[in-house]
């Protein structure tokens, strides 16, 4: 069986190398381009209408959902929207209290500071952010032992967002301090077909509304797929059509990439016939699929698992993962029913 790339997987919601600097020429830049998201953009839109007319900044807001969803998009809409600097870090980034100290010392006020994957702050430099948050001030101490002393200095107003994917792992104390919880959802085919054709004009793509269609439907509900999508559908119709893109060229482009009308790949199929093959549709405990398909345990539940249960294909059981009849009849696979533990 030949190994399969889990790292440069096309249907990956996260980003790859070489698609960083394309990927940001996509992206809106106000919120009349950004396509989807209705209710957070509505209630966004307010939100920052109001600040401007009280003259302050933005409250801090919580971005959170699934990768590939826009939630850097939402940041730099929201700076251009109010007419501020957008900083951009990671929470893996900031490793000590200084390096968000330095950050948060230097910001201009009303400025945006937009934290990716702030659920991986680690716990030391979160407690440099409460009172930044709240107070903008910071507290820093200096010297050591007993001469040791504290003093707090002022910052400027400011406007934290944080992004995260896994907002159950954000610590109560900080998740409260922020003032807009918003949370993205994944895209209809829809959507998706309307941000594909204003990708294909920013990119000089000839593409029609079923050919839109058809890469949309494969494109796992996530804006960030749909774009990577259209890059490579693009490339197989300069190479084997005239550079359009119609339904037949998609589905003739994303048939060689193995990625189904679902937006499944070989290792999603793979996974799914491993459970029914293997452990006669399940239940069967993670790290033991993990074990079967060469595959880490933490990798599976974050970045295969979601979607697969998000469309019916997979449940999570007490006694383990089991695969249900839709992924059967997706499959073609007889359904003969789960085994028992």
């Amino acid at each position: 069986m030949p190994e399969f790339d889990y790292e440069n997987r096309i249907v990956s919601p996260e980003y790859e190398g070489g698609d960083g600097d394309v990927e940001v020429s996509l992206r809106p830049k106000t919120l009349d381009e950004y396509i989807g998201q209705d209710k957070a953009k509505e209630n966004l839109a307010i939100y920052m209408e109001a600040a401007r007319q009280r003259g302050e900044c933005l409250d801090h807001v919580l971005l959170y959902g699934p990768p590939g969803l826009g939630k850097t998009t939402l940041a730099g809409i929201v700076a251009n929207e109010m007419g501020v600097n957008l900083r951009v870090t990671s929470g893996p980034a900031i490793e000590k209290q200084g390096d968000l100290a330095a950050l948060l010392s230097n910001l201009a006020p009303g400025d945006v500071l937009f934290i990716d994957e702030i659920h991986r702050l680690p716990r030391n430099v979160e407690e440099v952010l409460y009172p930044a948050m709240e107070d903008f001030a910071l507290d820093i101490i200096i010297g050591k032992g007993p001469a040791a002393r504290s003093i707090r200095l002022d910052i400027p107003r400011f406007t934290l967002i944080g992004a995260t994917t896994r907002s159950g792992q954000l610590a109560a104390p900080l998740r409260d301090r922020f003032g807009v919880l918003l949370r993205l959802e994944l895209y209809t085919p829809e959507q998706l077909a309307a941000i594909i054709h204003r990708s294909a004009g920013l990119l000089d793509v000839a593409i029609d509304r079923a050919g839109a269609l058809e890469i949309a439907s494969r494109s796992r509900g996530t804006p960030r797929i749909a774009n990577r999508l259209l890059k490579r559908v693009r490339d197989f119709a300069q190479v084997k059509g005239d550079g359009a893109v119609t339904e037949a060229m998609a589905r003739a482009a994303l048939d060689r990439f193995e990625i189904d009308e679902l937006g499944l790949d070989d290792f999603d199929r793979r996974m799914l016939t491993t459970i029914i093959r293997t452990y006669g549709g399940g239940p069967v405990g993670l790290e033991t699929l993990a074990a079967a398909v060469g595959e880490e345990a933490v990798t599976i539940e974050d970045v295969y698992e979601p979607y697969l249960m998000q469309i019916g294909f997979l449940t999570r059981t007490p006694r383990g993962r089991c695969v249900t009849q839709a992924a059967y009849d997706h499959l073609g696979i007889p359904f003969a029913g789960q085994m028992t533990l």
